[in-house]
């Protein structure tokens, strides 16, 4: 468990990240075209994953701006945004937006990849949605950076983050 906080407000995750240096759990999300897609899917290529708990938040809405804006100059790298919102709501922010570099998935009707990744919030006024986290997964499947963002509100390190790719 990760205590984090949502407007200083301590809440607690249900579980902790996986560790750097393991292979990345399997997952299985909701593409846009409401198809599955699960990390099988990705290998061969480094992961950025943006994970935060809805894209109509401003700062949810931001760390996909600024991935998308990262994410065209990324060699042999692809950046999913993941969250519990519907496809639906995923691709009409991405098409009003006009961002075409990330990949956004959704955990909306089971809500396993939150409790796979120890990510889910486990109380509070956003329980059940995800926290901001950013995880990067290489080629292989192992994971080599992880960040909980301790506040809600607030952006992920991006230059870190991109620093472990």
């Amino acid at each position: 468990m990760a205590q984090i906080t949502l407007g200083g407000n301590p809440i607690d995750t249900v579980g902790t990240l996986p560790k750097v240096g393991v292979q990345a759990p399997d997952f299985k999300l909701i593409k846009a075209d409401l198809s599955e897609t699960s990390l099988a899917d990705f290998l061969g290529s480094k992961l950025v994953l943006n994970i935060f708990p809805s894209i109509d938040t401003g700062t949810c809405a931001a760390s996909v701006r600024a991935f998308n804006a990262k994410a065209n100059v990324l060699e042999n790298t692809k950046v999913l945004c993941i969250s519990r919102d519907l496809p639906f709501a995923q691709k009409r922010f991405c098409g009003a937006e006009g961002l075409e570099n990330v990949i956004t998935l959704s955990d909306f009707n089971t809500g396993q990849f939150g409790k796979d990744y120890g990510l889910e919030i486990g109380n509070g006024p956003l329980t059940g949605l995800h926290s901001r986290v950013v995880v990067i997964i290489d080629e292989k499947g192992k994971i080599t950076y992880t960040e909980q963002v301790a506040e809600i509100a607030d952006e992920p390190n991006y230059d870190h983050a991109l620093a472990a790719l």
